[in-house]
């Protein structure tokens, strides 16, 4: 059974989905910047996970660099595959003619990544892209991972980082005692929660990338389209008040630089690969940290 975290998480994906690629266009820019990385990859996957793949954005990236491969999207939120259907090929009518009982190139399964209903040593490659930062127990999600990759396997990823929004964070501080902001793992405590997941050589890499506002009602209209507004843990009930909005309005202005307003996101991407399973491998691995700090404005 999920957890209450977990289905207010889903819930609030779920309304999302309808505005979402409206909204997401940082977490488009960083799936393209993860494509990137696989451009350096030695890989040849026959069948790949997009874990937390919401509407599917990077179905199109993954199948034009690994055309031949069976691609599998996955997600929580059942609002965010209906949206995803969309981005899946169609044969055409000649290809169906000819292979009809070929499996389909692609697959969509609504599910938890803490808990894939998915085969052991099934796939190899996992591509995730702003989904981690939303997992309630990492080292449960890093451990299903391994056991569905097979020996030689890739995970790649990317997520938040504790430094995220930190502008927002700043204007609510001391305005009411609840958490408007969701916490992020630290990059250190990922790459150490893969090596106990029994990955081989994580490898993890840190930049900032700063969205820019007119207002502060433009900044918390595309958290929820992308529903990313939803905070998890110690966050308010009720409605805030007129005085309170004013006041945070006024907190948030101490950043405005150049006549907009920034939102800062830290932005974290692993990698680690699948080593030999043996029965005896209790997960201890020598961890590589390869840490790189950028400053990027998103205009």
């Amino acid at each position: 059974m999920k957890s209450a975290l977990r289905q207010t998480l889903r819930a609030a994906f779920d309304r999302a989905a309808p505005t979402y690629d409206d909204a997401a266009f940082l977490q488009q820019e960083v799936a393209r910047r993860l494509d990137e990385r696989l451009a350096v990859m030695k890989l040849d996957p026959v069948r790949i996970l997009d874990a937390g793949c919401g509407t599917g954005f990077a179905f199109p990236l993954l199948n034009r660099r690994y055309p031949k491969a069976r691609l599998v999207g996955l997600d929580l939120a059942h609002a965010m595959l209906t949206e995803a259907r969309r981005r899946l090929p169609r044969p055409s009518l000649f290809d169906r003619l000819r292979t009809p009982f070929a499996a389909p190139p692609m697959a969509l399964v609504g599910a938890d990544i803490e808990a894939l209903p998915l085969a052991t040593d099934s796939l190899d490659l996992i591509w995730s892209n702003l989904a981690m930062q939303w997992l309630e127990t990492p080292d449960t999600a890093f451990r299903e991972l391994r056991r569905v990759l097979k020996p030689g396997g890739l995970l790649l990823f990317s997520s938040f980082g504790p430094d995220t929004l930190r502008e927002l964070s700043a204007a609510f501080a001391g305005l009411d005692g609840y958490r408007h902001v969701n916490r992020f793992i630290d990059l250190h405590d990922l790459g150490d929660t893969l090596m106990h997941a029994g990955f081989a050589n994580p490898v993890m890499e840190m930049e900032y990338l700063t969205l820019t506002y007119a207002d502060l009602k433009g900044v918390l209209r595309d958290l929820k389209g992308i529903g990313a507004h939803t905070v998890l843990d110690g966050r308010r009930q009720g409605l805030m008040g007129r005085r309170e909005w004013q006041q945070l309005v006024a907190n948030y202005e101490t950043f405005r630089h150049d006549g907009r307003l920034p939102a800062t996101y830290e932005v974290i991407y692993g990698h680690a690969w699948v080593g030999d399973k043996t029965p005896w491998d209790d997960g201890r691995k020598v961890i590589q940290l390869k840490i790189e700090q950028r400053q990027a404005g998103l205009r």
